[in-house]
């Protein structure tokens, strides 16, 4: 796992969330696919991103990442706003979680795709 693959994989779950959001909002067979698309993503990134590391780890670092991301989004792009200042003190927080988590910028062994059969996949 590395800082990267952990923000892609939050930033395809930010276009499933807003795809699947949409659908359930207005409907539309586009905003379906959207979210589908975004969540085959988010698996294929999570496979990435637990090898070799752990689930408590890549677990924290998205939901971080999420975290900023999704904020950032609905901040910067939704217009949305926090009711009160601590809500921001809070986020301050989640980036220096973050940063004490202590991840990588360089995943340290290359991916490979796992076998169907089972029991080879650290081979």
């Amino acid at each position: 796992m590395s800082i990267p693959q952990i923000f892609s994989l939050a930033m395809v779950e930010i276009v499933g969330d807003y795809g699947l959001k949409e659908y359930a909002n207005l409907g539309g067979w586009h905003y379906l696919a959207t979210g589908l698309v975004g969540y085959v993503g988010v698996i294929i990134l999570l496979i990435v991103s637990l090898q070799g590391s752990t689930i408590l780890l890549v677990n924290n670092a998205w939901d971080g990442a999420s975290s900023i991301l999704e904020s950032l989004f609905a901040f910067f792009i939704l217009g949305e706003r926090f009711n009160n200042y601590l809500q921001y003190v809070g986020m301050f927080m989640v980036i220096g979680g973050m940063m004490l988590l202590k991840i990588p910028w360089k995943k340290a062994h290359p991916f490979h795709i796992p076998s169907l059969k089972g029991g080879d996949a650290n081979k």
